[in-house]
């Protein structure tokens, strides 16, 4: 199949999950991860209906900005951020959606204010509590929503989650279903005049449909787009 049968597949799946979930298929936005894939893929995922690519590394990030291969397209940053790189990806990007600690939040308030800019984010939360895998606690995460309410150059958009890897149909719903509890916790913590929380990020190839069932806003979506990832090179 091509990456446009790809594209309007996944695009049909979302809509039906959304519709059996009672939603309009347009509420949520489909961020295709492009980890590892060529120039020339990213162009042409966006030429069959992209319009927002999620990238994991900040040299694969800076590498399709230099050539433009995101044109017509927004961007995010998905993947786990080191605070020496913020650098590179505030204000280069539309949302960084992988904030999961103070120290990260403070280095990209520092920089944001340096451009003269604000910059959207989400915080990842670590769901399950994987010793494997980034995010903040449950609690953390309240924290630092709480300090996303005092930074001028930070605009907190909502969370993000990346349940464990399960080839259980539904095994990670209670995940979703916990992190879209969060969602509506920490967005009634704020306040409405101080929250504008609209995006929940969860879901990817092997579970959106669920993630959509539970309330995800936004999923990403990478094997079902482009298939398996090539292998990365290492020299």
């Amino acid at each position: 199949m091509s990456i446009q049968a790809h594209v309007e597949q996944v695009k049909q799946e979302i809509a039906k999950a959304a519709i059996a979930a009672g939603r309009k298929p347009e509420e949520i936005t489909l961020c295709a991860a492009t980890k590892v894939q060529s120039h020339e893929t990213i162009r042409a995922a966006i030429q069959a209906g992209i319009t927002v690519c999620g990238e994991n590394r900040v040299q694969e990030l800076v590498s399709h900005l230099e050539v433009d291969a995101y044109a017509g397209a927004q961007v995010h940053f998905i993947g786990h951020l080191q605070t020496n790189k913020v650098k590179q990806v505030v204000g280069k990007v539309a949302l960084i959606q992988s904030v999961d600690s103070e120290r990260l939040l403070q280095a990209i308030e520092a920089q944001a204010e340096k451009l003269g800019i604000v910059q959207d984010i989400l915080l990842e939360v670590n769901i399950a509590g994987e010793e494997s895998k980034g995010g903040c606690t449950v609690d953390e995460a309240e924290s630092l929503a709480t300090l996303c309410g005092t930074l001028d150059h930070v605009q907190l958009r909502g969370l993000m989650a990346i349940p464990p890897i399960s080839s259980e149909p539904g095994a990670n719903r209670p995940f979703f279903s916990a992190m879209r509890q969060l969602f509506v916790d920490i967005k009634g913590a704020l306040g409405d005049n101080q929250s504008r929380m609209d995006c929940l990020s969860m879901g990817m190839s092997g579970d959106y449909r669920d993630a959509i069932q539970e309330g995800a806003t936004l999923v990403r979506i990478g094997t079902a787009l482009f298939g398996a990832r090539p292998p990365v090179i290492k020299g």
